[in-house]
């Protein structure tokens, strides 16, 4: 959803510190291009309000509860009235990626000057994509990236302790199926069964400088 010029911007906000929601809140409303329809603790608290209030840009805490940011922008990415998402947070590390592969449209610094947010915002509503420096290599290495949307869901799935059985009711596909997309899932991996791909997920939402721990 991209904004016309010269019409002010509706936006959401979420954040689960209060204090920071409402100073974000704050200077948003001093802005004129700006129209802040809604904020929200929560991630399931926005997602709530943007399917009843579309709006045209989203600025998001990464780490909101309980879904936080990654899953919120996968569920409402499938709307058609999707705010584009501005996620902020820590620059220094591989957020910023993280942000981008889960489909946001912008990352902003928390430590940084307000005005680099208001201007993100702008610009994401304009249709841009803006992004501190990221190596765009490194996502197109991670296997991560070469899965299909369906083998994502069903991997994540699998993480989350589900049988082949209980795979099939819940994607809706004969069990044959979910044996094939395993297939797949574990060559594009790189292993060798059930319980090396559950490792390699776990390991893929961790940062890059907490990886091999497991």
């Amino acid at each position: 959803m991209v904004v016309e010029s010269g019409t002010p911007i509706n936006i959401m906000l979420a954040d689960s510190n209060p204090l920071v929601l409402s100073a974000m809140s704050e200077i948003f409303e001093q802005d004129k291009r700006f129209s802040l329809v809604a904020t929200s603790a929560t991630a399931e608290g926005f997602l709530g309000l943007a399917m009843r209030v579309p709006v045209q840009v989203g600025v998001i805490e990464w780490n909101l509860p309980v879904l936080g940011g990654a899953k919120l922008i996968e569920v409402l990415r499938e709307n058609e009235t999707a705010p584009r998402f501005v996620v902020y947070g820590d620059a220094a590390g591989d957020l910023p990626r993280r942000a981008m592969q889960a489909g946001a449209a912008g990352f902003t610094s928390s430590s940084g000057e307000v005005e680099n947010l208001l201007e993100t915002c702008v610009d994401v509503a304009a249709g841009k994509m803006v992004f501190p420096f990221i190596d765009v290599r490194q996502m197109q290495q991670d296997p991560i990236h070469s899965l299909s949307r369906k083998e994502r869901v069903l991997l994540e799935s699998l993480a989350n302790g589900m049988s082949n059985r209980e795979l099939s009711k819940t994607l809706q596909i004969s069990t044959n199926t979910v044996k094939f997309h395993l297939s797949n899932i574990y060559e594009k991996l790189a292993v060798k069964n059930r319980a090396q791909a559950i490792v390699y997920y776990y390991s893929s939402q961790q940062p890059e400088s907490k990886r091999g721990e497991f």
